[in-house]
């Protein structure tokens, strides 16, 4: 047996094979060939001249009350709004987006540089605001533009007002910055904290709403893995160099949280406590290294873009983008291959899994997305390329080995649910090549950014191919 087999085939073992599982957890709740948007009159229409419907790849989602948000980063020219929504009580299949908040908050020309530019990545709170992550980022994979500087846009969705925009400072971000992904962290309303990742700096930004101000805090794990980088999506395969991306909050009945977070560009999963992250001169300071702990692999293709941690059953689910799936691990459990489970594998609906969030109801929201197609192929208008796929986070993880053993956590530790385990150092320190960096590179891309070089490519439709023959595909690349 091949070695990589032998280390394989647990994770395997923890995705059954049964064709229901595979497809009967998560439905399809809406899907698009080509996103097109809810234009109120013609004249509105003559107001973005330069919309193409070609340019226009949803990349992030969030729920709240009867709105489901898309964002639609400025890949391109063509790009109408960048921030979205639709209604959940909408039974079109393919229903047009709405602005958010409004068409003037995106409109360049007379009003100068929008309100809203570009963003990849938003959050909901429980305290009724939108936190819009703006990378002001445009033309991400023709002619990068730093057209604004990254900023926090917070909305009020009760007016849908905005109630704070903060510019990150310019000594906490670099040439190479790409602010792709947010988490908010909101036990107290008038004390929350959001933390802000940067998968080119690549660096952690770190928000007080209540002192509103932010630190800059580094570590060796938000870079990316030399050999984590080489990735197979739908018959392309591209190279990322990209650092922290995946980020989830666990609370741990203390105030605080543990944050799980990983860089697209690795397998390695790693956690520290948002106590030391909320200190900004601790979390600031060298002697803080060992207070971040790896936790362990997802294995062999083991990429994850996006995570969130389900708070009913201390779960945590994620995004694998090269196999086309969401998996989870159960909090608590070692983190190896062994404990991780198959939640939802389908070469067709899921091909590049690009963000997940589970509702205040319990239902995970999945967007996919097809983008490493979108940048070194091309899309095909007849087919349907970006899907928003829904279901129950409880019986979603069903019959998986996450549903098996409870949690163990220590009271007695800030962040129980730290695997204590030997702290690598990292001695290449790649740095994030994101959008923006250089010519004769595609950038912007990624489940969040991206900076790759493309190997190869395919525009050939993805099938939905059984597991057993996915496996032999994967054997015959471990053989090689």
């Amino acid at each position: 047996m091949w070695p990589g087999l032998a280390v394989l085939l647990p994770f395997l073992a923890n995705f059954p094979i049964s064709p229901a599982n595979a497809i009967d957890n998560l439905r399809v709740a809406f899907q698009w060939k080509q996103v097109e948007y809810a234009w109120p009159d013609n004249d509105t229409r003559l107001l973005f001249p330069a919309y193409k419907k070609e340019d226009n790849v949803p990349l992030g989602l969030e729920v709240a009350g009867d709105r489901l948000f898309i964002t639609v980063p400025r890949w391109k020219l063509g790009v109408a709004a960048s921030l979205n929504y639709i209604s959940l009580n909408d039974t079109r299949e393919s229903p047009p987006l709405n602005p958010y908040p409004s068409w003037a908050a995106h409109q360049y020309g007379a009003f100068g540089i929008p309100e809203v530019v570009s963003t990849f990545r938003i959050r909901a709170d429980r305290c009724g605001r939108l936190w819009v992550l703006d990378t002001g980022l445009v033309d991400i994979l023709t002619e990068p533009e730093q057209q604004a500087p990254p900023a926090l846009i917070v909305y009020d969705l009760a007016n849908d007002q905005i109630i704070r925009k903060y510019v990150i400072p310019a000594d906490q971000r670099t040439t190479d910055s790409l602010f792709a992904n947010i988490v908010v962290e909101d036990y107290s309303c008038e004390d929350s904290f959001a933390y802000l990742g940067d998968l080119g700096g690549p660096g952690l930004v770190v928000y007080s709403w209540k002192e509103n101000r932010s630190w800059l805090v580094k570590h060796h794990f938000f870079h990316p893995d030399p050999q984590g980088g080489e990735f197979l999506v739908a018959g392309v395969t591209f190279h990322w160099t990209d650092g922290i991306f995946g980020m989830a909050l666990a609370p741990t009945g203390d105030g605080y949280s543990t944050l799980y977070f990983h860089p697209l560009s690795s397998t390695m999963e790693f956690a520290v406590s948002t106590q030391l992250l909320r200190d900004p001169d601790r979390s600031t300071s060298p002697k803080s290294f060992h207070e971040f702990q790896a936790l362990g692999s997802r294995g062999p293709n083991g990429q994850s873009s996006v995570s969130f941690l389900d708070p009913a059953t201390g779960i945590l689910i994620y995004a694998l983008t090269n196999l086309n799936a969401i998996a989870c691990w159960k909090t608590g459990t070692t983190y190896n291959i062994q404990q991780q489970g198959r939640v939802y594998m389908n070469n067709v609906t899921m091909v590049f899994p690009n963000d997940l969030k589970i509702d205040q109801n319990g239902n995970i929201w999945v967007l996919s997305d097809r983008l490493p197609v979108f940048m070194y192929s091309e899309l095909n208008p007849e087919e349907y390329n970006f899907r928003i796929l829904t279901g129950s986070a409880r019986e979603a993880v069903q019959g998986t080995v996450c549903s098996m053993k409870p949690a163990v956590v220590d009271q007695s530790s800030p962040s129980p649910n730290i695997q204590k385990m030997p702290v690598p150092v990292l001695t290449n320190r790649a740095t994030g090549n994101a959008a923006g960096a250089g010519a004769g590179v595609a950038t912007g891309g990624s489940a969040g950014a991206g900076s790759g070089t493309l190997k190869s490519s395919a525009g050939t439709e993805a099938v939905n191919v059984p597991l057993i023959s996915f496996l032999g595909l994967i054997i015959a690349q471990l053989a090689a």
